[in-house]
């Protein structure tokens, strides 16, 4: 056996450095089905897994930079479609396909995608926000392909039924992998117009065809783009059994786009026809006021009767009522000269002078009533005043003593009030009225 020189031994690295080049060489771009197994998300937002089949598997990468595209929430065990190349990591030499594509596998899982972006949004609150289009749409922007049966339909129906209304196209892609990143352009393209460019509805639309051709008005990116619209939006997209996400989430939903242009805008027909129908009615009112004016014109006329008749009867209520004047002017006189009568004798009994000196002789009784009340007030508290001076003279220690009586003090000073604080041979102190005594007790007797 002949042995390798050691310009011809690998190390384990560059071995699988070159297995890895060889293997991206050769397998760039290869699309695989299969199940998804060992599915894993770290918190650096990439992917990883095992795609199986009956006889085999294969480890799988998908990076963050690739999986925020992808349309629904794989799952362990779904049947996936994936695109990507095949390399190897070279520190552990592990064989892996590097995923840059992912996508549900046949329309089951497409439709399954489907129902379960839309619980999510339901959940989230995206379907119930559904505000009212303006009553006179003067300027509508249409979002769709510019090649498409949908735009025709939209303009031959707003041609037919109402060439004024003002039109601006903002032209998308509808299907294929850049459509939803083109239609959410166009969505905020249409948002930013001002002025008199900006118009007063959006319609989103695009003609019939199969899941996947209508796929990208069911992405998330394009969700969120109608419902962050600032203006209305109205979604029509395919025929009346084809529902899309965006259908939901839109304002209005129009099963077909000839349908949302005729509900955008009046048919000038049936304008015409209601312009003319309240024509009619006007004169028809007009009409009618007038016969009503000539029939009471000629009521008013037969109730004018002759005018020198008339003049006799006017003339003769004048003088009736000339009549009834001078008698009320009359009793009026004399009513006025009774209460002026009144009046005077009432002025006399108010007059000021008379009055004032009413007011002095009261003030003048007045007085001398509370200058004598004030002296018998004054009398009264004296006498109170003196009374209660005898009281207080009587009851004090002073007093008590000037009748005769004595306060025994101990030999400490205080005052005895029972003979038992007392001992024989003890020396007390008599206080008198005027003086004091001092003794021995001889003995002390208890009553």
């Amino acid at each position: 056996m002949q042995t390798p020189s050691p310009s011809d031994v690998l190390s384990v690295g560059q071995l699988n450095r070159l297995a890895k080049q060889l293997l991206e060489d050769c397998f760039a771009h290869v699309t695989v089905s299969g199940e998804i197994s060992n599915l894993a998300r770290p918190g650096s937002g990439h992917w990883y897994f095992t795609l199986k089949d009956d006889r085999a598997q294969i480890r799988c990468a998908m990076f963050k930079g690739r999986n925020f595209a992808v349309r629904f929430q794989p799952q362990a065990g779904q049947q996936v479609q994936v695109t990507g190349k095949v390399s190897l990591y070279e520190g552990r030499g592990d064989y892996q396909l590097i995923v840059d594509t992912m996508q549900p596998a046949g329309a089951g899982a497409l439709a399954q995608a489907f129902e379960q972006l839309k619980q999510e949004l339901k959940a989230a609150g995206r379907f119930d926000r559904k505000r009212p289009l303006p009553k006179r749409i003067r300027h509508l922007a249409v979002i769709t392909s510019p090649t498409g049966a949908a735009i025709r339909d939209v303009l031959s129906v707003i041609e037919r039924r109402w060439p004024a209304l003002r039109v601006t196209l903002i032209p998308t892609q509808v299907q294929g992998d850049q459509a939803a990143s083109q239609l959410v352009t166009a969505l905020q393209q249409a948002n930013r117009l001002s002025g008199e460019d900006r118009p007063d509805v959006i319609l989103l639309t695009r003609g019939g065809g199969s899941l996947e051709d209508l796929w990208p008005f069911n992405e998330r990116i394009v969700a969120d783009a109608v419902f962050a619209s600032e203006l209305p939006v109205v979604s029509a997209v395919g025929h009346e059994v084809d529902f899309s996400i965006s259908d939901f989430v839109a304002d209005l939903r129009a099963p077909t786009p000839s349908a949302a242009a005729e509900l955008l805008c009046p048919d000038q027909q049936e304008v015409v026809n209601a312009i003319r129908s309240l024509n009619n009615a006007l004169h028809n009112q007009m009409q009618q006021s007038l016969r009503q004016q000539r029939e009471r014109q000629q009521a008013l006329h037969k109730r004018l009767r002759n005018p020198s008749q008339l003049l006799a009867e006017r003339s003769q209520r004048v003088d009736e009522r000339e009549l009834y004047l001078q008698r009320l002017i009359s009793q009026h006189l004399q009513t006025n000269k009774q209460q002026l009568k009144g009046l005077e004798l009432r002025l006399l009994s108010l007059n000021p002078a008379r009055q004032l000196q009413q007011q002095q002789t009261r003030l003048i009784e007045s007085r001398k009533r509370l200058l004598g009340a004030t002296k018998a007030q004054f009398r009264q508290q004296q006498q109170r005043l003196n009374h209660m001076t005898d009281v207080i003279r009587k009851l004090s220690p002073d007093g008590t003593l000037q009748r005769g009586y004595a306060i025994v003090l101990d030999e400490k000073g205080k005052a005895v009030r029972d003979a038992a604080q007392l001992k024989a041979g003890e020396r007390i102190t008599a206080r008198l009225a005027s003086g004091r005594a001092v003794s021995v007790v001889e003995r002390v007797e208890k009553d």
